[in-house]
């Protein structure tokens, strides 16, 4: 019987895991609570190293796993507190780069399987780049397992030099997922009205104001829409190191577009908006398409990473770097009533087909069971 189930028979002990995460990924963190939730529901001892901000935002020990507090850094100390946290662990489950890199050296000399999940690519350009490349070839070289978010990580793993790459089952949490409001037709005016949208088109982003997401991109495009009746508000929801950039450029050029900083009512934002805008490099499996899907708004994305598969037909893909494709595709949408619909009624279809959080944790279970089973004698 597998060590697994939560009837283990007698003289065998409940499996024991530790989910080792760096903190500084939304996505990642919200996967490991649900995959936390669902491991302790099926008799799984979970224990979560990760920096005590991560815990008071998800809330892993009300998931029922213990939180061991382990920055995030790969100085001694945290390395020394993440070899001590791994100590009776029987499988560790690493999530992003980073933390997986802390994960080999806290592991080092030890037999304890390792599984590394990538959620997205680390954004570098350089030197820097070539470092992290290098990280990626020790974790990848040292992991039992490395499971991808996308096919593309996949097909990155493997090219780094994988012994075993498999696509990952990564449903969005119940939490993050929009829900019917109670009153949208009231709502929808309030939110608009608060966002300075009223009586105009509501264009929402969510996201880090990093490099990677194209925001410069989205500006470009934005002066196309400054001479339109009404012109179009977009709205960007989010933090980061890009901001005074960006809000340089809103001023100068006097764009339609407002920075609103880090939101929790994101939902609400959505549910107000007339359509999503992605416009990122990059990325794997975004949370804000699967929310703008799930909330029935349509996406315009840039075809990039695992957007294109995630997606399907349910959105208006344009190239990355390219602000007249933008531009035009969003005057276009916004015309074309029934084109929105039809995406809608798409994007009801595409995400139905998506893993659930059940399946995101049995697919998990399977790669532990195939990692702590007794390999019969030859």
């Amino acid at each position: 019987m597998s060590p697994l189930s939560s009837n283990a028979p007698h003289g065998q002990s409940t499996l024991r895991t530790v989910q080792v995460l760096g903190g500084g990924n939304a996505g990642s963190s919200a996967h490991v609570r649900s995959l936390a939730e669902g491991l302790v529901a099926r008799g799984v001892r979970v224990t979560v190293c990760a920096p005590v901000e991560a815990d008071r935002a998800y809330d892993f020990t009300g998931a029922g796993a213990e939180h061991v507090h382990v920055p995030r850094s790969s100085d001694p100390a945290s390395v020394a507190a993440l070899r001590a946290a791994c100590t009776h662990a029987d499988l560790v489950h690493a999530h992003g780069l980073h933390a997986s890199f802390r994960a080999v050296l806290a592991l080092s000399g030890r037999r304890t399987p390792l599984v590394v999940t990538w959620h997205d690519r680390a954004q570098a350009q350089g030197a820097r780049a070539q470092f992290l490349r290098l990280l990626e070839r020790r974790v990848v070289r040292t992991a039992a397992v490395v499971l991808g978010a996308s096919s593309d990580l996949v097909d990155r793993a493997r090219s780094t030099g994988a012994r075993d790459a498999r696509l990952a089952a990564v449903g969005l949490p119940g939490y993050r997922r929009p829900v019917p409001l109670d009153d949208p037709d009231r709502l929808r005016p309030k939110v608009r009205a608060e966002l300075g949208a009223t009586g105009r088109p509501l264009l929402i982003a969510v996201g880090s104001l990093d490099r990677h997401r194209g925001y410069d991109v989205l500006l470009d495009a934005a002066r196309a829409w400054r001479d339109l009746d009404p012109a179009p508000l977009v709205v960007i929801a989010g933090e980061g190191p890009q901001r005074p950039v960006i809000q340089r450029r809103i001023e100068d050029e006097g764009l339609p577009v407002r920075l609103i900083g880090r939101r929790e009512d994101v939902p609400e934002l959505l549910a107000a908006a007339d359509l999503a805008l992605l416009t990122s490099s990059w990325e794997s499996r975004s949370v804000l398409a699967q929310e703008a899907m799930y909330a029935r708004v349509p996406l315009v994305a840039t075809r990039v990473g695992g957007i294109p598969d995630l997606v399907g037909d349910a959105a208006e893909l344009v190239p990355y770097g390219d602000p007249e494709a933008l531009a035009d595709t969003v005057v276009r949408l916004l015309a074309d009533s029934a084109r929105r619909e039809a995406l809608r009624e798409s994007g009801v279809r595409q995400t139905a087909g998506w893993p659930t959080e059940d399946e995101t944790v049995a697919q998990v279970l399977s790669v532990y069971d195939e990692l702590t089973q007794p390999r019969p004698l030859a």
